[in-house]
């Protein structure tokens, strides 16, 4: 194994651990104890199920810490192809979204309080700690949703920098800067007609696995030099 396929699988195994970790504040969680519209019930599934919010809240930290030295991987990784490019991957894709995350834990810890009583909220009567709990939750769920314009433009960088390696195939280019488009349209979404999200989630699904295409790849196949002509060095 070269180094720069041992550098690229060390980075596919360490954006492998975030598709492992993120999706259980982000999918399962909300999946499992929210109720749409209803403050009371979704207050009373995270009080009886503290744990598991608990764990979710966990998760965010995780991810934001993967998230660091997820960027500082492909920063090593790509480097040598374009550093401004690179740089970009690391501000875009690591330090912003890891700074929402850790914000996004803040916010879950303040919506948990109101749902499980915590003794400095006894004066509220429970409806007003049920609605104010909803309230950060529906602020947590704002957040994620700016955080998908940080998800897709860290991508055009990424998809960049990987079409022109010259050890990684285009056709995944091609895919992330699909991937990119697909979560900014999701922004977008989120904010004019959030109505529709859930919808536009489903129906994009096949343009979003381009993260989980160069993940694999990275991971089974590592970097191949000399599998397509190397990108031109560029002339100052």
């Amino acid at each position: 194994m070269t180094p720069l396929s041992k550098q690229a699988r060390i980075a596919g195994f360490i954006y492998l651990l975030l598709v492992f970790v993120a999706p259980l504040r982000l999918i399962y969680i909300p999946n499992t104890l929210f109720v749409k519209g209803d403050a009371a019930t979704t207050m009373a599934n995270m009080a009886a199920h503290e744990t598991l919010f608990r764990l979710g809240m966990m998760a965010n930290l995780v991810a934001a810490t993967i998230l660091i030295f997820l960027v500082l991987a492909l920063y090593r990784l790509f480097e040598g192809v374009d550093k401004q490019l690179a740089t970009m991957v690391v501000l875009v894709g690591g330090v912003m979204p890891a700074t929402l995350n850790i914000m996004e834990v803040g916010i879950d810890a303040t919506a948990l309080a109101f749902a499980t009583n915590a003794e400095y909220l006894r004066a509220l009567d429970p409806p007003v700690r049920e609605a104010l709990g909803f309230a950060f939750l529906r602020l947590n769920g704002s957040m994620i949703t700016a955080s998908e314009l940080l998800w897709g433009l860290w991508l055009f960088p990424l998809a960049l920098l990987t079409w022109r390696s010259g050890f990684l195939p285009k056709f995944l280019a091609v895919w992330l800067g699909i991937n990119g488009v697909a979560y900014l349209v999701m922004c977008g979404i989120g904010v004019l007609a959030p109505q529709h999200s859930a919808a536009y989630f489903d129906y994009s699904l096949p343009a979003t696995l381009g993260e989980v295409a160069f993940v694999l790849w990275l991971v089974i196949r590592g970097a191949e030099q000399g599998a397509q002509e190397p990108a031109p060095a560029v002339v100052a």
